[in-house]
């Protein structure tokens, strides 16, 4: 088992905190209801849904592989983001004016492949800073 340093913590503690805020806001961000004025306002920006999807879960996956001071803690935690992307689409059929759609879980399980392997070579970077 790999034994972090000070160093390293602080080096991976940023990019971890950020992860989580990453989380909570895409998390409540899908249960907003669909009237809500932000949904209105990401509305308009004309980005398509299956695109905020993407980008969103390639954040959700590049942060804890590049984060996490052990690899494979982070390819794990990057992975994991696909069955929250999951659970989320599921909880959106509670949601006022939300609909659950399989498009969009392909869209999140796009985002957490390219985000994971893309959070390889970010990993590196950051080892060598």
């Amino acid at each position: 088992m790999n034994k972090s340093t000070p160093r390293e913590r602080n080096r991976h503690t940023p990019i971890l905190t950020l992860w989580v805020l990453s989380i909570c806001v895409v998390a409540v961000y899908s249960f907003l209801p669909a009237d809500s004025y932000l949904t209105i306002v990401l509305s308009r920006l004309n980005i398509g849904d299956k695109v905020l999807h993407f980008c969103a879960y390639v954040m959700l996956s590049v942060l804890p592989v590049a984060g996490f001071s052990d690899r494979r803690r982070g390819i794990a935690a990057g992975l994991l983001m696909f069955a929250l992307g999951i659970l989320i689409e599921g909880g959106q059929y509670f949601s006022v004016g939300r609909a659950v759609e399989f498009s969009d879980v392909i869209a999140n399980g796009a985002g957490v492949s390219c985000g994971t392997l893309l959070g390889l070579p970010i990993r590196m970077l950051i080892a060598v800073l």
